[in-house]
């Protein structure tokens, strides 16, 4: 007997989550030092000052469960985002949300919708669950909210919409998504995730949280791996009405956020000058990408996140490789059924540095 004849039948079609390569994996194998890891959209600027002081004022207290609720987290996330608490569900980073709304609202019976080239977690869970996957060809490389419209049954329970979009950068206006909000049927659940807002311009920016009262069905994700650097605490947060809420925190995990999560989190979603230096450096540097790629006749996606994802017009998994031995981690994207594309992280500028002087040696070698 195999054990896969009596798995879950949407488990036996997965292929586990392939994540960036750790340096500490690339060290092993190479031996190589100073690695640069451009590969998973992290915070460059490492762990804020904010969320040490925060850790270490709760060290003497890890013996104890931490508030199951949140309390004290729900309470920051309200006062700085115009919501109340009881709209919010806590995760074990915005993945854990992600399953969660799937778990939450589909089964076997019903449909999914997401866009090709979408966050691989949304066919993930679509297919865990066993629900049946609709996904939607992109448009330049984005989401087509007209074909999501043209897609919806009387089976569609849940549409996942990424804003900006991991892993090729497109980003959708607030006339847009309210524009497709407004027609989709109201008891179809609406998720928006938004784990890069934090680096698209202020001016340009979604009010979500206002379109969240407009429309109930809206759920929106977020997530403090990026722009507020706590990627390995893993946590994020997700806004809704009360009544999803309520359904949600049924279905969630208890203490799914730890003490460390739960205290870290609070101190840098008050650390604006922190969020605000990252995002600044985000923009500079990804000029300099813009203008890389312009200047080596390199296809890019236009980005409104932390990365850019170029396109070599060839098989990009040697290019990946050649990199690795360069001591430079970037992210091998044919998973996403983009093999002629990587993804790179926007870094620090000598990081960046380091990563244009060895594609440009590697171009040059042909």
């Amino acid at each position: 007997m195999q054990f896969i004849d009596v798995a879950n039948e949407g488990v036996k079609s997965l292929s586990p989550y392939q994540a960036g390569k750790p340096i500490e994996e690339l060290e092993r194998e190479l031996g190589i030092q100073n690695i640069v890891k451009l590969a998973s959209n992290e915070n460059p600027f490492g762990f804020p000052q904010s969320a040490i002081e925060a850790i270490q004022a709760q060290l003497l207290h890890l013996t104890r469960y931490p508030d199951a609720n949140g309390f004290e987290l729900k309470a920051v996330i309200a006062e700085k985002f115009g919501v109340q608490p009881e709209q919010i569900t806590l995760g074990n980073g915005s993945n854990d949300l992600l399953e969660l709304f799937a778990h939450t609202f589909a089964s076997e019976k019903d449909e999914i919708i997401y866009s090709q080239y979408a966050f691989i977690v949304y066919p993930l869970v679509t297919k865990a669950i066993n629900a049946v996957a609709r996904e939607i060809p992109a448009k330049n490389w984005g989401h087509d909210l007209d074909g999501f419209l043209q897609a919806i049954n009387d089976k569609t329970k849940l549409i996942f919409i990424a804003n900006p979009n991991n892993p090729t950068g497109n980003f959708l206006s607030q006339q847009e998504i309210e524009q497709f909000l407004a027609q989709v049927p109201a008891h179809i659940i609406v998720v928006l995730d938004e784990a890069y807002t934090e680096f698209t311009r202020p001016e340009e920016r979604i009010d979500s949280f206002a379109l969240a009262k407009k429309y109930p069905n809206l759920i929106i994700s977020r997530s403090l791996s990026k722009a507020y650097g706590l990627a390995g605490l893993r946590i994020g947060y997700a806004v809704s009405n009360p009544e999803i809420a309520d359904l949600l925190n049924r279905v969630r995990q208890p203490f799914n956020c730890n003490v460390l999560a739960l205290s870290a989190a609070v101190a840098v979603l008050k650390d604006y000058a922190f969020v605000e230096k990252v995002a600044e450096n985000n923009r500079t540097e990804m000029q300099r990408y813009e203008q890389f790629c312009q200047q080596h006749q390199l296809e890019y996606i236009p980005s409104k996140g932390n990365f850019i994802t170029i396109d070599f017009k060839r098989p990009a998994q040697p290019i990946y490789e050649q990199l690795l031995r360069e001591g430079v981690i970037v992210r091998p994207i044919a998973g996403y059924g983009m093999p002629n594309h990587l993804r790179v992280s926007i870094g620090l500028p000598e990081e960046n540095d380091k990563f244009f002087t060895a594609l440009l040696n590697l171009l040059n070698k042909g």
